[in-house]
């Protein structure tokens, strides 16, 4: 059956609608954040500005995230003023410090190693997904109630809620309540037309500037291009700002590709990491050479865009473009907003992010899963979402490790071959001892890694005594790390203390490969390395002189 001709072209029109919404409401909510993370970095606040356009348009143009938004973040906030106090004595250093941080980033996406990020643990993601939904709640409380946004963060607000409850004004209260409720029950159908938080930026905002004047607004937005800026620093300067842009880099590509993880979980896409890099970095570059902030992944920015609509990259350029109409003259149709406005909507997205599928079956999680997860959740919120990250995939790592060692294990036999079951074959071959088992045999089956090499010694190390020859049979071993072959020699060691002679069976492909790169049988008698079974026999009835 043919389709309709004009049903690419409806699918287009609402594509571009949503992202027309999602870009515009995402940059109205991101504007307050760049311009407060442009004065706390020391830059100031037009630093933050040209940071939010550059990144955001090369970010989206550039990147491998379809729906993300760039730009400012608390990570990369912070790590600018330690730049400023520490290492640059000029606003010049300091953007050259952008610059090369932005060319590294590039570096990572060509020499691919974002695809690293897909590995993070779902209770990882979802530990982090968590916090950072509880931040942007936490963080919006006093703007909520009419106080203005604590520097400190979380915590901060957290400290001050107190006074902001004594102190709260009441028209910024009324419109942060209607739009949060505007957010809430907005009805499905209706956002065909306009999306929830749109609709509340609209009805808060004409609330606030006709009736409820006295709610802080967003207030005074620079305006006017930037300068590039292309005097280069001395050379002993670029070896020492080395370091911290490497840092900065690596902020700023965790950050992104964090977010990313996030925009997929919400859309259901799968993005590029190294291509994202590329575009970060490209934008970084373009942001340090025109004076403004260093740039990520933005969850507020992306959660705010995917939620209005947005779904394409084009809503990431509609919103770097709706920023730079700002800096040209249109600034002062947006500085009457008030905060409490964008309080509420972020209220209502921050909600939506915590992963409530599985706090809710919180009690059916694995006490290792469960232990992980409400880490990464509490060093969100406490602390930063690198640290948090960190850790919680330090953690997961130790857990999966101990689930790989028990598999891997049980994959490792080692049992005694009686000598009238092994030699069968061997019709001339006189047993006296029915019982007697003078071979033993150690199969190694499947992938044997760090995790379970320590434990092999343990395993196997004391049956080798008991027998006068030992097969090592590694036909059914599938992979094998630098930990694992290293044991295996400390193994073949203890056999050659204790006098046994070792046969080696079936060593194939990467696992030879191994072995022999490490060359852990230098110690094995060549011809004591045979391909199958029926060899290892006819040597073993050799060695015993039988």
């Amino acid at each position: 059956m043919k389709s309709h001709p004009l049903a690419g072209m409806k699918f287009n029109l609402q594509a571009l609608r949503g992202d027309l919404f999602g870009g515009i409401t995402s940059a109205v909510v991101a504007l307050p954040v760049a311009l407060a993370f442009g004065i706390a970095s020391g830059l100031g606040a037009a630093a933050g500005m040209y940071g939010a356009i550059a990144v955001g348009f090369f970010a989206s143009v550039l990147g491998g995230t379809r729906s993300q938004i760039s730009g400012p973040t608390p990570s990369m906030t912070v790590a600018m003023v330690v730049i400023l106090s520490t290492h640059a004595n000029t606003l010049l250093e300091a953007l050259t410090v952008v610059v090369m941080a932005g060319l590294i980033q590039v570096l990572m996406g060509i020499f691919r190693t974002g695809r690293f990020v897909v590995y993070t643990p779902h209770v990882v993601v979802s530990g982090f997904m968590s916090g950072i939904g509880i931040i942007i709640m936490l963080i919006q409380l006093l703007p909520f109630l009419g106080s203005p946004t604590s520097p400190e963060g979380p915590m901060g607000a957290l400290r001050g809620l107190p006074e902001a409850v004594v102190n709260v004004n009441p028209s910024a209260l009324a419109i942060a309540v209607l739009a949060l409720g505007i957010t809430v029950l907005w009805p499905k159908r209706a956002s065909r037309i306009a999306p929830a938080p749109l609709a509340a930026l609209l009805a808060g905002s004409a609330l606030g500037m006709l009736w409820l004047t006295e709610a802080p607004v967003i207030g005074e937005i620079p305006e006017g291009l930037p300068a590039p800026m292309l005097a280069l620093p001395s050379l002993d300067f670029l070896l020492g700002a080395l370091q911290p842009a490497i840092i900065l880099a690596l902020l700023g590509a965790v950050d992104s590709l964090l977010t990313s993880l996030v925009a997929d979980s919400m859309t259901g896409t799968r993005h590029k990491p190294d291509k994202e890099l590329v575009g970060q970095g490209i934008g970084n570059m373009v942001s340090g050479l025109f004076g403004g902030m260093p740039g990520a992944g933005s969850t507020i920015g992306t959660v705010t865009n995917i939620r209005a609509g947005g779904s394409t990259p084009a809503s990431g350029v509609i919103m770097a473009l709706f920023m730079l109409t700002l800096l040209l003259g249109l600034g002062r149709y947006v500085e009457p907003i008030p905060h409490a406005v964008l309080a509420g909507i972020l209220m209502k997205i921050g909600w939506d992010i915590v992963d409530w599928r599985l706090l809710l079956r919180i009690h059916r999680l694995r006490r290792d899963h469960l232990v992980v997860m409400l880490l990464t959740l509490g060093l969100t919120v406490a602390v930063d979402l690198v640290t948090a990250v960190a850790i919680g995939l330090i953690v997961a790592g130790l857990s999966h490790a101990r689930q790989l060692k028990r598999l891997e294990l049980d994959s490792v036999v080692s049992v005694p071959m009686l000598d009238r079951s092994f030699f069968a074959d061997e019709k001339d071959m006189a047993i006296n001892d029915p019982l007697q088992a003078r071979v033993g045999m150690v199969a190694l089956r499947g992938v044997l890694t760090v995790a379970s090499s320590r434990n092999l010694v343990s395993v196997i190390g004391a049956d080798i005594k008991d027998h006068e020859i030992v097969l090592f049979d590694f036909s059914g071993a599938k992979y094998l790390d630098d930990s694992a072959a290293m044991v295996i020699e400390q193994i073949l060691n203890v056999a050659q203390d204790a006098g046994t002679d070792v046969i080696v069976v079936g060593l194939s492909g990467t696992v030879a490969e191994m072995i022999n790169t490490l060359d852990v049988l230098r110690h094995v008698p060549k011809g004591h390395v045979v391909d199958d079974l029926p060899q290892a026999r006819r040597i073993a009835r050799g060695l015993l002189g039988s």
